[in-house]
């Protein structure tokens, strides 16, 4: 791939992506952003502007938007013979049935967040036979704010007085560092179709055992944690043919499964 021309990732004023972004720029590329006010999603003449002006050698879709947006960057992506991953989420399965969820399972959301992530994958895998689309889980990092599970862990403590965490879930997640290798990868070594990225996928920690291995080894000791079963959902992304290292890997308190 050229690293002259920048890879377009969107997002960037949201949590993963400057993750990303980081990243890519320590392998080497030009990064670009989508800055909305400029260049509204909503006005397709404004984005094929854009993108024939920017000329991206790769796309990086991590920004919330409407499959209609989706579906113009992959196409985009398709007419140009360029990589385009979509970042989605594991919130396009619901806890029944339970899983853990494999790549072909049937998607069962019913929010509003999950249904419209199902609207645009499938606007992205119609609009290019080598889309990539990427499910993720519920990202931790010790830094970054935003839809963060340890910046949320704090926020829960400081708003409730403690931190309830079930028992009886198994959550879909991982390191945003390491999420951001794998879509890269992705982008380096493209294999069309829908991928799962889970670093919990294999070992299937329960929450409240995360949540106590986060507690020791990010100092958290005036977290109250309350141990509960009042939810239930194995949320495990499989078939991620190890893409991921394993939770264990990055939080030591866990012991292997």
């Amino acid at each position: 791939m050229d690293h002259t021309s920048p890879i377009l990732i969107t997002g960037l004023n949201g949590s993963l992506a400057p993750r990303v972004a980081q990243a890519a720029k320590q392998r080497g590329y030009a990064v670009a952003g989508w800055d909305r006010n400029a260049v509204p999603p909503d006005v397709p003449a404004a984005g094929d502007a854009f993108l024939a002006q920017l000329q991206p050698r790769a796309i990086l879709h991590l920004a919330i938007g409407s499959e209609a947006w989706a579906g113009q960057l992959a196409s985009y992506a398709a007419q140009q013979g360029i990589a385009v991953v979509f970042t989605s989420t594991a919130m396009v399965f619901d806890h029944v049935p339970n899983g853990p969820h494999a790549v072909g399972d049937t998607r069962t959301a019913k929010d509003d967040y999950g249904r419209s992530k199902i609207r645009s994958e499938d606007a992205v895998l119609a609009a290019n036979a080598a889309a990539m689309v990427a499910r993720i889980g519920w990202q931790i990092d010790p830094e970054v704010v935003g839809n963060n599970m340890l910046r949320a862990l704090d926020d829960w403590q400081l708003r409730e007085g403690c931190v309830a965490a079930s028992q009886a879930w198994r959550p879909a997640c991982s390191f945003m560092t390491d999420t951001a290798t794998a879509l890269l990868d992705l982008i380096e070594q493209p294999q069309p179709g829908v991928h799962h990225l889970d670093s919990n996928a294999e070992e299937g920690h329960s929450f409240d055992r995360i949540v106590a291995a986060l507690q020791t080894q990010h100092q958290r000791a005036h977290w109250q944690i309350r141990v509960h079963a009042d939810y239930a959902h194995d949320q495990r992304l499989v078939g991620g043919a190890g893409r991921m290292p394993k939770l264990s890997e990055r939080l030591g308190a866990l012991r292997p499964r």
